[in-house]
């Protein structure tokens, strides 16, 4: 009997960036002109952990461009900290701006090119106090942290994202209570915070474009795939509160369509149209919803924890953080947005997952979608695992960790876990091949390369 002949390799465009996502509070450490430090301080860190060090990055983000160079990335995306380089209203701190010069050519000279995040979800304590982005001056305020940034940093990037989650920071900031201001239920705060970062984000890059002819601008958006908890008519309603209460408002709001249920929202779509050059793609998760009476602040819809589903780790509290991870939902993403014909980044996808048991098959799962979404023509021009090292994971300080190295918060000891040699050996081959799998993911196999078995 002859061998069935080997599955050709998914191999991926020449050009195509592989690499993973940081952000500054979560990696630098000692951010205390930080909106964050003052939440940590008032305990609103669920471990009650301090996010101290970090990884360091202040003091040594080299030791970690090092380990990113040895897998072969070619993409970084980190975030700069306004909170540092503008710790008082419209006082700039030129040593924090050196610093991020000396990160970013850091990142040059191992050939990996950088993209900057301008806000990550950090603010700084003056820009809170006045209200953040619910402020009367927060486009003035935005816009004047970005003609600065950008004109120390344009000669070193051309890969611009204004906001990370602008969604999320809405949503956990003044629906859930997640993050701060911590407020909960609070529907006109929501949309009007993200109708204020719209505007916010239509001016940013403006201005980018400005300073800068080759640059290229966006958000990041995140997306959950939203499924009804049974099929009926109440529970579809909640499916679809739930997509455009999260996933459509902001990027309804940039690519000038209507956004219903919100049409007060709709007076600003001329002024941020169509201000992207590519799309942002963070998506983790699927989560099974329901309509709840009970739940008028979350839209009346009520998020259940799915069973018998790949989770990755639960969070203290026995919650799945994202509910089913799902990487195939790249498809469902990228299919849906395609209309706006812009190309696309996938800029976070990842899992907690301290034990390193479920994150090769994640990575695994999002090459093969993203593949054959390549071969059906879709513009996908890079992949940003998040994260490269575990780091300090917003309100659920160090207990969840998504790093592809291990990292030691007490001791800053780092440790490649085999999704890092996996990472590393797609990157080299600049694609996927069954060999691979079976080294590092066997149970995949059957998944990405059903004929080999």
């Amino acid at each position: 009997m002859s061998e069935k002949p080997s599955p050709e390799i998914l191999k991926f465009p020449e050009g195509f960036l592989w690499g993973v996502g940081t952000s500054a509070y979560q990696v630098e450490g000692g951010s205390t002109n930080s909106q964050w430090y003052e939440f940590e301080k008032a305990g609103g860190i669920r471990t009650g952990e301090p996010s101290g060090r970090a990884c360091n990055w202040w003091e040594d983000a080299e030791r970690d461009f090092d380990l990113a160079q040895a897998m072969g990335i070619n993409s970084l995306r980190l975030s700069v900290s306004w909170a540092r380089i503008e710790p008082e209203e419209g006082v700039f701190d030129p040593t924090a701006i050196e610093h991020y010069r000396s990160m970013l050519a850091g990142l040059l000279e191992r050939n990996i090119r950088p993209m900057v995040c301008l806000h990550h979800f950090a603010n700084p304590v003056w820009f809170e106090k006045k209200g953040a982005f619910l402020s009367k001056d927060c486009v003035i305020d935005f816009t004047r942290f970005i003609k600065f940034t950008i004109a120390e940093l344009s000669d070193l990037c051309s890969y611009w994202l204004t906001f990370n989650e602008p969604n999320v920071y809405a949503v956990t900031g003044y629906l859930d209570g997640e993050h701060p201001p911590a407020l909960r239920g609070h529907i006109t705060d929501y949309l009007n915070v993200l109708v204020n970062m719209a505007l916010c984000h239509a001016k940013a890059y403006h201005t980018i474009h400005r300073l800068q002819e080759d640059a290229m601008v966006s958000f990041s958006n995140h997306f959950i795939i939203f499924t009804e908890a049974k099929s009926q008519l109440v529970d579809r309603l909640a499916a679809r509160i739930a997509s455009d209460f999260f996933n459509n408002v902001f990027v309804n709001m940039v690519a000038g369509r209507k956004a219903p249920p919100f049409t007060a929202l709709n007076r600003y779509l001329e002024q941020v149209k169509d201000t992207w050059d590519f799309v942002g793609v963070n998506i983790y998760g699927g989560v099974d919803v329901a309509f709840d009476i009970t739940k008028p602040g979350m839209g009346f819809v009520k998020r259940l924890t799915p069973k018998n589903r790949r989770t990755g780790d639960l969070t203290p509290e026995g919650q799945a953080m994202f509910g089913e991870i799902y990487p195939q939902g790249i498809r469902i993403v990228v299919e849906k947005l395609a209309r706006y014909n812009k190309p696309f980044f996938i800029l976070e996808s990842g899992v907690p997952d301290r034990a390193d048991i479920l994150r090769r098959w994640v990575i695994a799962t999002a090459v093969k979608t993203m593949h054959d979404l390549i071969g059906r023509g879709y513009r996908i021009l890079g992949y940003h695992h998040w994260t490269l090292v575990d780091n300090f994971e917003w309100a659920w300080g160090y207990a969840l960790r998504f790093g592809l190295v291990e990292m030691d918060p007490a001791t800053q000891a780092r440790q490649p876990r085999p999704s890092a040699a996996f990472y590393a050996d797609i990157i080299k081959e600049n694609g996927l091949t069954p060999d691979m799998l079976r080294k590092y993911a066997p149970d995949a196999l059957h998944e990405i390369f059903p004929s080999s078995i």
